[in-house]
């Protein structure tokens, strides 16, 4: 059986004839696919989010899907609709690009209320239902979203219970003065453009699951990630018990019962990419930020006094006190 790093380094390889940089970015979506979650990444425009998630799609050897969401996208643009056949007087179901193992919802906040709702099925019981009648989706699933995080003309809000089924919300940022130099070398050549090879597939990826599943997680681990995910709930209730004294209330709402088990299947996932077979008090800090980040809302005054939810997974990973394996 393929180890983690092996695993883990011949995708990396792969994506880099494509991508150069974002090691933490790459990193956490392999996670994302051991674990069998969903990936929101935000950053400005040209940071290769878009094909990021392409080369990935095509080094894992899976069926890859992209749909430019906009403002006048329909439900049935996404999931499919039922179509009338003339020969035989019977309606039958078209099935929608939602029906691929990796499917990029590209610039996802652009789309309105409706056609968010229709991914809410597909990205929790991985089904959609058609005309009445549920399709499963194929296995491997997974929804790859990117979005602008400063343009605000027609774009709307991703509802909570939507980002709530993110496993991962991650912020890709600028590339460096050398890597950004590379990219001039590699990409200013147009006859020259890289062809990525499958090095992976589903099949593959689905017994890999099965490794991270014997990735052990001690009582005192599990205790930790529900204090981390707790202490959210507890900034968000009553500021007499802030984790900081004299604090003020930072959170509206904390993280769900959904953060502990991303936390617990995350860090496994990670756990199993470096060659650990146990979680670590140092993995679940790793990913608590990218877990947690989305799930939790400040209040105005917070907003007003430039907190983020950054900030406040710092401040509850300081605070909580670390369990000794």
């Amino acid at each position: 059986m393929i180890t983690g790093p092996v695993w883990s380094k011949k995708l990396r390889e792969e994506i880099g004839k494509a991508v150069i940089g974002q090691e933490a970015t790459i990193e956490r979506l392999l996670v994302a696919l051991l674990a069998n979650g969903h990936v929101l990444l935000e950053g400005m425009p040209g940071l290769a989010k878009t094909l990021l998630v392409k080369s990935l799609g095509t080094a894992l050897g899976v069926q890859f899907e992209r749909i430019q969401f906009t403002p006048d996208l329909l439900p049935s643009d996404v999931v499919g609709t039922m179509v009338f056949q003339p020969k035989t007087g019977e309606f039958v179901s078209h099935r929608g690009p939602i029906f691929a193992n990796l499917v990029l919802a590209d610039e996802i906040n652009r789309a309105p209320a409706k056609v968010q709702s229709a991914l809410l099925e597909a990205m929790q019981e991985r089904q959609v239902t058609i005309g009445g009648q549920t399709h499963p989706l194929p296995k491997p699933f997974f929804v790859m979203a990117t979005q602008n995080p400063v343009e605000q003309e027609g774009t709307y809000p991703l509802p909570e219970a939507q980002t709530d089924r993110f496993l991962f919300k991650l912020i890709v940022d600028y590339p460096s003065s050398d890597e950004e130099s590379q990219m001039m070398q590699r990409w200013g050549q147009v006859t020259k453009q890289p062809e990525l090879l499958p090095v992976s597939s589903g099949e593959e990826l689905l017994s890999l699951r099965t490794e991270v599943d014997k990735v052990h997680v001690a009582p005192a681990m599990q205790g930790y990630m529900l204090a981390l995910v707790r202490a959210t709930r507890a900034l968000a209730a009553d500021p007499s018990t802030q984790l900081e004294p004299n604090a003020r209330r930072h959170l509206s709402f904390g993280a769900s019962p959904r953060a502990s088990l991303a936390l617990y299947q995350a860090s496994r996932a990670l756990a199993w990419m470096r060659g650990q077979d146990f979680v670590s008090p140092s993995l679940v800090q790793d990913i608590a930020t990218d877990v947690l980040r989305h799930r939790m809302g400040l209040t105005y005054e917070a907003e007003a006094e430039n907190i983020t939810t950054d900030k406040v997974v710092a401040m509850v990973l300081d605070k909580t006190p670390v369990p000794r394996l």
